[in-house]
C-alpha cells in the first residue's frame, strides 16, 4: 500500500465478510430481505419460479457487496492548509488532492473531510471517474471567531456499487491542525516606554550572537575578524580571543496577562477575557515591531518564550519565531485555576528593568496591593476589565463578591502605574492611546478613558 494510502483500510479487510456486510445500504438489505422472504414463500407454495427470483434478490446485494470490498483502490489523498494560522473571524481554505497511483480507473468516489463543528458543516465532494495516474483536487473554506487549535481529519472515502446497495467508508491516517489566533489590532506608535524603539540607553545589555560585538574579550567564533584578536588576552587564556566592542541596548517588555477564572465573567467572542486576549496579542506584536524584547506572562508565573534564562525573545531575527511562538500560547490559553497574582508577582520582583504592559481582570483590594507592587522603573501600564461592566453595560454597582474597580485603579495610580479602565466595547486603540495621554500628558494619573467604544 503505498504512502499517503488508506491506513485503516487495511484493518477492514481483515474484519472479512462481516465488513462487507455491515456496509449493505438500505436499499441492499431490503433487496436482501425480501429475497430471503421470497425464497421461503417459494418453498412453503412450491413455486420454483418464485424461488428462482427470491434467490436472485437475495444474491445480487451480496454480490455487489463482494465485489465492492474486493477492489483494490490505490488512492493517496494529501491537504494543505493556506495558511496554517489565521486570526479569530478569518477564513482559511483547505486544499485536498486525490491520485489515483494504480493503473486501473476508479469508479465513482465521494470524499468527505473531518472538521469540528465550529469550523462549519463537513465538506463533501462527489468525485467522478479518476483515470489511472489521474489526480483530482478540491478546496474548502474554513471560519471560526473562537481562538483555539483545530484538527482536520482523518480524510475519508466513500465506495459504493452502481446499483446503491452498499457502501464502505475507507480513511486516510494523516491528520493537520489549523490554529486559530486571538485577532491582532495595529496599535499607534506611543512613548509608553520612554523610546521610541526598541533600543536605547540605560536598559540592561544582551549578549550579542556570534560575530556582532560585545565589550570584553571573548573566545574566537568562525567567522570573526582576525584584525579584531586580542593578543594580551589570547596569552593569558592560551586560546585564540578577539576584542568584544559596544552593542546597542534592547529594551525589554513584558505583557501580563490575567487568566484567572474569578476575574472574569461571560464567555464567548465578546467577552471581557476574549478582549484581554486579543489585547495581549496585539501588544505583543507591535512592541515585537518596534525591535523590543518581549515576553508573555501570566498570573501563574508562566512565561512564554522560555528557552532563554530570563524568558524573553533576544535577538531580531528571533522575533518571528517567538511571536509565532506567542500566538500559539494565546491561541489555547483557558483561564487558570489560581485565585490571586503571587506567581506573577514572584517572577517581576527580580528585576525592574523594562516596560510592564498587564491585562487584568476583576481586581479585589488583597490583589489590586499585590499588582500595586509589581510596579517597575521601565514604566508599568494596566488595563483593567470590570467583569459587571462587561455583564451589565449601565451598572454601577459591584457584584456581589467582587472587588470595587475605583479603589484598584486609584491604588495602582499611587503606586505609579497608568491604570485605565477598560469599559464593554472599548476599542484597543483608543485605551492604547489614552494611556500614552495619561502617562505623558499634564492630566497624568488623575482621569480615567470614558469613550472609545466602537
Amino acid at each position: 500500500m503505498p504512502p499517503g494510502a488508506p491506513g485503516p483500510a487495511t484493518a477492514e479487510e481483515r474484519g472479512g465478510p462481516r465488513t462487507a456486510l455491515a456496509g449493505l445500504t438500505t436499499r441492499g438489505r431490503s433487496f436482501l430481505a425480501a429475497g430471503l422472504a421470497a425464497a421461503v414463500c417459494a418453498y412453503v407454495l412450491g413455486q420454483g419460479d418464485l424461488l428462482r427470483v427470491g434467490l436472485l434478490l437475495a444474491v445480487l446485494p451480496l454480490i455487489c457487496a463482494t465485489v465492492l470490498y474486493r477492489t483494490r483502490y490505490r488512492v493517496a489523498g494529501s491537504r494543505r492548509l493556506s495558511p496554517g494560522r489565521v486570526p479569530a473571524g478569518s477564513e482559511a481554505r483547505v486544499h485536498l488532492r486525490m491520485d489515483n497511483v494504480s493503473r486501473l480507473p476508479t469508479g465513482m468516489l465521494m470524499l468527505q473531510d473531518r472538521v469540528p463543528y465550529v469550523l462549519g458543516p463537513r465538506p463533501r465532494f462527489v468525485l467522478d471517474r479518476v483515470e489511472a495516474g489521474g489526480r483530482r483536487e478540491v478546496s474548502y473554506r474554513v471560519r471560526s471567531d473562537l481562538r483555539g487549535r483545530y484538527p482536520l481529519g482523518p480524510l475519508q472515502l466513500r465506495l459504493t456499487d452502481p446499483f446503491g446497495m452498499c457502501e464502505l467508508t475507507r480513511s486516510f491516517s494523516t491528520f493537520d491542525t489549523l490554529i486559530v489566533i486571538p485577532r491582532v489590532e495595529p496599535l499607534p506608535p506611543v512613548r509608553l516606554g520612554g523610546e521610541a524603539t526598541g533600543y536605547g540607553d540605560g536598559r540592561q545589555r544582551s549578549l550579542a550572537l556570534a560575530g556582532d560585538d560585545d565589550v570584553i574579550p571573548r573566545g574566537y567564533r568562525h567567522g570573526d575578524d582576525l584584525r579584531r584578536v586580542h593578543w594580551r588576552s589570547t596569552a593569558r587564556y592560551g586560546e585564540l580571543m578577539v576584542r568584544r566592542e559596544e552593542q546597542p541596548q534592547r529594551a525589554r517588555c513584558t505583557v501580563l496577562l490575567d487568566t484567572r477564572g474569578g476575574a472574569y465573567e461571560g464567555a464567548g467572542p465578546d467577552s471581557a477575557f476574549e478582549w484581554a486576549v486579543a489585547g495581549a496579542a496585539s501588544v505583543l506584536v507591535h512592541m515585537l515591531e518596534r525591535g523590543y524584547s518581549v515576553r508573555l506572562l501570566t498570573d501563574t508565573g508562566s512565561s512564554v518564550p522560555g528557552e532563554g534564562s530570563d524568558g524573553f525573545a533576544g535577538a531580531s531575527q528571533e522575533s518571528a519565531d517567538a511571536a509565532g511562538l506567542m500566538m500559539d500560547t494565546l491561541a489555547v490559553i483557558d483561564h487558570s485555576d489560581g485565585t490571586g497574582l503571587s506567581g506573577a508577582h514572584d517572577v517581576l520582583r527580580g528585576g525592574n528593568e523594562g516596560l510592564l504592559v498587564a491585562f487584568f481582570g476583576d481586581l479585589d483590594e488583597e490583589q489590586a496591593a499585590m499588582a500595586a507592587r509589581m510596579s517597575r522603573r521601565g514604566g508599568a501600564v494596566a488595563f483593567v476589565l470590570d467583569p459587571a461592566g462587561w455583564l451589565h453595560e449601565t451598572s454601577d454597582v459591584p457584584a456581589a463578591g467582587r472587588g470595587d474597580g475605583t479603589r484598584a485603579l486609584r491604588l495602582l495610580r499611587e503606586s505609579g502605574w497608568t491604570a485605565i479602565p477598560v469599559p464593554r466595547g472599548a476599542a484597543l486603540d483608543a485605551v492604547w492611546r489614552e494611556a500614552d495621554r495619561q502617562r505623558t500628558g499634564p492630566g497624568a494619573l488623575s482621569g480615567g478613558f470614558a469613550g472609545g467604544r466602537s
